[in-house]
Formats: structure tokens, C-alpha cells, sequence
């Protein structure tokens, strides 16, 4: 694995080049084995949280797990183009604007203890722009040598937050044409639905369940890229125990193994 400058990442984008690196200020990993039309991206993995907000920060290290995706770059870490956040979505968001990746609350609880300076925004929001400037290029290059892209949005949600049954793979498909896009959201629906996971777990597939893909991820790439497809895949916390942050390795392994098959053959439909 390399470390790399945001240039130098998008000059070998540019050039076409395969790598593996993270970008020099560890914000977050990006892998090209090939330049295949498919994406697979977890936003939301990443649990690091710099050390000069800990002590202004209200919320304890197990809270902030507790809301962030962990495993979801496991996932997905086998397919070729895989892009994945290193920083806590408390840090910033990257599946918000810029006006509201940095929150003042969550989840209906006060973040920070003093506000945070202008300069300490200034530099989390550096980072959201520097991974949107990667993600434009990463994209504007598929597309041009593949005519269209998908893109795998990866995330994974509390289950027992909730107070009814709920899917355990959720397509979020509020913000994409659907006359155009209808067949793969639902065959992609109809996969996951059928992926078989240890212990008995249960897995139902649903579409606009319990999220409608309203994250800026999905936005950003929808509404600058007209011939890109976001799908916005959230698992439920089956792979983990969400009260007691203990990961269920032989889950989290499961679902990976179905989605070497199951993404891989999806995304092939699509191209053809």
C-alpha cells in the first residue's frame, strides 16, 4: 500500500493506473486492481477521531461505534475499485453536504462540549472535499472508459432500535429514476434476499424500508454523473452484537463471501 497526496491519487486515476493507497492525511483508502465499471464504496467504516476533539467530545468511543458502520468495508474488500472512509462519520460525514457534515448534535444528543473553532471545521471539511474530488475523478474515468458505472454504497444500521420487523438488507432508492434504473434496484433486491447467513438469521430484502437513500454520497454522485447508478445497500447489525460492540466474525465472513458472487454477477448485468 502506498501514501499518497490527493494529486497524486487522481493523477494515477488519470493515467489509469492500478494502486493501492491511503491518502497522506490517513482520511481514507482507495483500491483500483482494475478499471472495472463497478465501485464498491464504505463511507462510513472509518472509527478514527482525532485526538484534539476527545476531550471536547460528549459522546463516548462506544457511542460513536454504535452509529458508524463497522465491517462494511470487510464486505466488500475483495472487488476491485473499493473506497473506503477512515475517519468517524463524527468527525465529519461523508454522506452529507459540506454545510452539515460537521454536526452539533446527534442523535438527539449535544456532540461537543464547546463549540468547535473555524479552524477545526476548516480542517475536517478539507477532508470531505479531498474525498469528493477523488470520487469525481474516479467516476468521470469509468465512465468514460466504460460508457456508465454502479456503484455500491455500503452501510449497515440498528436493528433494535427499532420497534417493528425490519429488513435485513434495505435498498434505499428514493433519489434514483427508477423508469430507468427500476429492473437493477429490484434484481439487486431479489440477490440479497437470497443470500443464506449462519445461526438461522433470517434475511428479507426490502426497498425503501427503513432509509430512502437520501445520503449526499448517492447525491453527489446521481446528480453530476447521469449514466452512474448508486445503489444504497444498508445490512442490518446481524454481523454484531450493537448493545455489547462485540463483531460476529462468521457473519460479517458470510455475508462477504455471498457478495464476491452476488455484487460481482450484478454489476456484470448491468454492463450487458
Amino acid at each position: 500500500m502506498l501514501r499518497l497526496s490527493i494529486n497524486q491519487i487522481i493523477e494515477k486515476i488519470n493515467h489509469q493506473e492500478p494502486f493501492f493507497a491511503v491518502a497522506d492525511d490517513y482520511s481514507f483508502t482507495i483500491k483500483i486492481e482494475k478499471y472495472v465499471h463497478y465501485v464498491c464504496g464504505a463511507i462510513h467504516n472509518g472509527h478514527q477521531f482525532r485526538k484534539e476533539l476527545w476531550e471536547n467530545c460528549l459522546h463516548t468511543e462506544y457511542e460513536r461505534w454504535f452509529e458508524e458502520d463497522p465491517e462494511t468495508l470487510t464486505m466488500v474488500q475483495s472487488h476491485p475499485i473499493v473506497i473506503s472512509g477512515n475517519d468517524s462519520r463524527f468527525e465529519y460525514d461523508l454522506n452529507r453536504a459540506p454545510e452539515a457534515a460537521i454536526y452539533e448534535d446527534a442523535w438527539g444528543k449535544q456532540l461537543w462540549i464547546n463549540p468547535l473553532s473555524d479552524a477545526q471545521k476548516q480542517f475536517s471539511l478539507q477532508k470531505h472535499a479531498n474525498f469528493y474530488k477523488v470520487i469525481h475523478a474516479l467516476i468521470t474515468k469509468i465512465e468514460e472508459i466504460h460508457g456508465k458505472a454502479i456503484v455500491y454504497d455500503m452501510h449497515s444500521y440498528n436493528w433494535k432500535r427499532w420497534n417493528r420487523a425490519v429488513p435485513t438488507f434495505n435498498l434505499g432508492a428514493g433519489n434514483l429514476d427508477m423508469n430507468k434504473y427500476g429492473h437493477f434496484v429490484e434484481t439487486w433486491r431479489e440477490s440479497l434476499g437470497e443470500i443464506s447467513l449462519p445461526h438461522n438469521i433470517k434475511t428479507t430484502a426490502l426497498i425503501n424500508d427503513v432509509f430512502k437513500g437520501n445520503g449526499y454520497f448517492l447525491k453527489y454522485i446521481t446528480s453530476n454523473f447521469k449514466k452512474t447508478l448508486v445503489l444504497a445497500t444498508e445490512v442490518s447489525k446481524i454481523y454484531c452484537n450493537e448493545l455489547e460492540e462485540i463483531i460476529f466474525p462468521e457473519v460479517v465472513y458470510a455475508i462477504e463471501e455471498a457478495l464476491k458472487v452476488k455484487l460481482k454477477q450484478h454489476a456484470f448485468s448491468f454492463i450487458e
